[in-house]
């Protein structure tokens, strides 16, 4: 069985702000859970193996992306690093896996408890629409592998997160590691019991993974983006295909999942550069 593993920081055991998970300009604190991080991935890993997988891709999709520790991780697994990836947090899903884990997932823009909550850019996306279906990252990512028949299998994360996901894909396994307390605190399991936990869930979820389904959408594809200024609008709609429809919002459509996911994916970036 071959997986794909999709990692996180803001969903990891202890982890309640920012500067514990930002890379750019480290914290004291980012070497601490960025080691946690890793050791997370890895019992999900070292779970999924106790129950037949063999090779395992993993997509270190948090910030730069670029934050997982080698020494730490099994020495037969591939990693993806390194940012401006065009399928972003799900880069290369396409490869003929069997299913897929999100690692250290969090909540989306606007969601009531969930840590650090946010979509993709925290400054850029106020809220993102799938044919009118809220969308987390989680939500997104998971649409991008059901198009190429990936489904999602296991959520780690905070308890608004792992819920979410379950309410649109009940098949899918949760590993509940902190309860948010609002956006900036969090009731967290200790590293060391948040690992144990992954691991038996990982075990559970490739145990049960004949009863997954890919999760998809139907086409036509409709995307509504909602930015956080008009400034990032101004530079959204520039995108072709792109219509504005409102001072702060966008819409795009297509009949193929993915390239509705590189126009979110463009969406965001260019809306970077008016922040």
């Amino acid at each position: 069985m071959k997986l794909y593993i999709s990692s996180d920081m803001e969903g990891i055991a202890g982890v309640s702000s920012w500067h514990q998970v930002d890379a750019r300009t480290p914290h004291p604190e980012y070497a601490t859970f960025r080691r946690y991080y890793t050791l997370e991935v890895r019992a999900a890993i070292e779970g999924a193996r106790e129950a037949g997988v063999g090779d395992v891709l993993v997509n270190d999709s948090h910030g730069p992306m670029h934050n997982l520790l080698f020494d730490d991780l099994p020495a037969d697994v591939r990693v993806i690093f390194g940012n401006r990836k065009p399928h972003s947090m799900v880069q290369d899903a396409d490869g003929g896996f069997d299913g897929a884990f999100f690692i250290g997932y969090h909540g989306a823009a606007g969601d009531a408890n969930a840590v650090l909550c946010h979509t993709y850019s925290p400054g850029v996306i106020y809220s993102v629409h799938v044919n009118g279906t809220p969308c987390s990252e989680a939500t997104l990512n998971a649409a991008l592998l059901g198009h190429f028949g990936v489904p999602l299998l296991l959520v780690s994360g905070d308890r608004t997160t792992v819920e979410g996901v379950r309410r649109q894909m009940p098949w899918v396994r949760g590993a509940i590691v902190k309860d948010s307390i609002g956006a900036s605190a969090a009731s967290t399991l200790s590293p060391t019991a948040a690992q144990a936990l992954v691991r038996d869930a990982a075990r559970e979820a490739i145990a049960h993974a004949k009863e997954a389904k890919p999760f998809s959408f139907e086409p036509p594809i409709s995307l509504d983006v909602e930015l956080s200024t008009a400034a990032q609008a101004d530079l959204a709609a520039t995108i072709p295909g792109f219509v504005r429809t409102g001072g702060r919002s966008v819409h795009f459509e297509h009949a193929r999942y993915p390239v509705v996911f590189r126009a979110f994916v463009a969406t965001w970036r260019f809306g970077a550069y008016a922040t």
